[in-house]
């Protein structure tokens, strides 16, 4: 039987220790990885001490959900617990929005993501083009902001990036997408009509363009990283004080090769 996302969110959910050992293994490279790219490497612990609080757990508010959902959640809870950094030139979302109304979507969506700390290459590899058709899209967009504004340098949206994205988010309305309409997007599961309806609403809506990112950047996060080892996952384990039934004795020789 294969153990999955939704079976951890309710052992979790139930304080079931195979819930959280198995979160422990699968989930923490993630949270290093987001920890360490969004500026907060060294609040690992804390993040997962959080995660784990009794009455902060994001288990607690969160139905059994398929594994892409979850790490989208999971990603807010790691960046909720990284202090917001404070930019020398403060940008809001609407100056942002004014800036980049003549872009197409695939256009904000690129200059969205350097709001996320990513690169061309990097954005390259999540938008599915050449990197140098991300740079042509970022010139152009920070033309178009600078024109906007009194005071202006090259790294602006970044520096801004988690006070947009906390603007965008908050800017949710009663007919911004639910997160299976992008994953569909993403996996060719759309119709032709339903792809241009989306995009007519989301051109407009910077919640659903911070929404559709992050489901962009969850798909590229979870490519390649490895579960940890029982050796690598045993420090986690004791930190959140989570014991797990010892396996076996012959399970145990057999997995010394002997």
């Amino acid at each position: 039987m294969i153990y999955t996302s939704y079976e951890m969110v309710q052992d979790c959910r139930a304080g079931k220790p195979e819930g959280w050992a198995y979160f422990i293994s699968n989930y923490v490279p993630l949270v290093r990885k987001l920890a360490a790219h969004y500026g907060g490497a060294d609040s690992v612990d804390r993040i997962l001490l959080s995660v784990r609080k009794a009455d902060s757990n994001m288990f607690q508010a969160m139905e059994p959900v398929p594994e892409r959902w979850f790490i989208a959640e999971l990603r807010q809870k790691v960046l909720a617990e990284i202090p917001l950094p404070s930019p020398e030139i403060e940008l809001d979302l609407e100056t942002v929005s004014a800036a980049f109304e003549p872009l197409t979507l695939v256009e904000k969506q690129v200059a969205w993501i350097e709001t996320m700390g990513y690169d061309a290459a990097q954005t390259g590899a999540m938008m599915r083009m050449a990197p140098k058709t991300v740079e042509k899209i970022r010139e152009r967009a920070s033309e178009l902001l600078r024109g906007k504004l009194d005071t202006w340098r090259r790294g602006v949206l970044t520096e801004n990036g988690r006070l947009l994205s906390e603007a965008a988010t908050a800017a949710a309305g009663k007919d911004c997408l639910p997160v299976k309409v992008f994953l569909d997007i993403l996996d060719g599961r759309t119709t032709w009509y339903g792809r241009e309806t989306m995009e007519q609403h989301v051109l407009g809506c910077w919640h659903c363009i911070d929404h559709f990112s992050r489901m962009v950047e969850v798909v590229e996060l979870i490519r390649g990283v490895q579960p940890l080892t029982e050796t690598e996952a045993a420090p986690y384990r004791q930190l959140l004080g989570i014991q797990t039934a010892r396996r076996p004795f012959w399970k145990r020789v057999m997995n010394r090769g002997y």
